[in-house]
């Protein structure tokens, strides 16, 4: 499993791992609801490594993406410190370390781009999830009661927060 942070040449690989990982009902986006395109993806890529405090590590086995961590550093100058991450990784390679793999590496990246505060939304009831977050420091700080709607019905979302020192 090679950790690394994403290419632009990722971009086709990389829209087809987001709606895989889309199909997991754990994500923002309802399976098949994701339509972007190869451009627009290589479009955000790009974006995204233009700013120094945004990067997007992939986790690659066989020449194939299989997780990725998307960190989206703050724009002004009040915010700059401070990161959200999306996380998600294909339903085969999940409960092998892989999350955790990437998500250290996105720690250590963080820290040195001067990214002291990591934060994440995720949907309640993902236990699994949770469980990693937490054994990896990340704190609770709040939830939004009916925040999505998953198949018809309401579900809360909770936000968690690490501090990076």
């Amino acid at each position: 499993m090679n950790i690394r942070h994403i290419r632009l040449e990722d971009a086709e690989q990389f829209a087809h791992l987001l709606v895989s990982i889309d199909s997991s009902n754990m994500m923002l986006f309802d399976p098949g609801e994701r339509k972007t395109s190869i451009d627009q993806e290589e479009q955000r890529i790009e974006k995204i490594l233009l700013q120094s405090n945004s990067t997007i590590i992939v986790a690659e086995e066989d020449d194939r993406l299989v997780g990725y961590v998307m960190i989206l550093g703050g724009t002004t100058a009040r915010n700059q410190h401070s990161a959200h991450i999306v996380t998600g990784v294909v339903e085969e390679h999940r409960g092998k370390g892989v999350a955790e793999r990437m998500l250290k590496e996105a720690f250590r990246w963080a820290k040195e781009v001067g990214v002291t505060r990591l934060g994440l939304t995720m949907i309640k009831h993902n236990e699994k999830a949770y469980k990693l977050y937490k054994k990896l420091g990340f704190e609770v700080e709040g939830e939004r009661v009916h925040s999505l709607m998953v198949n018809g019905k309401p579900v809360n979302e909770l936000y968690l927060y690490k501090l990076l020192s």
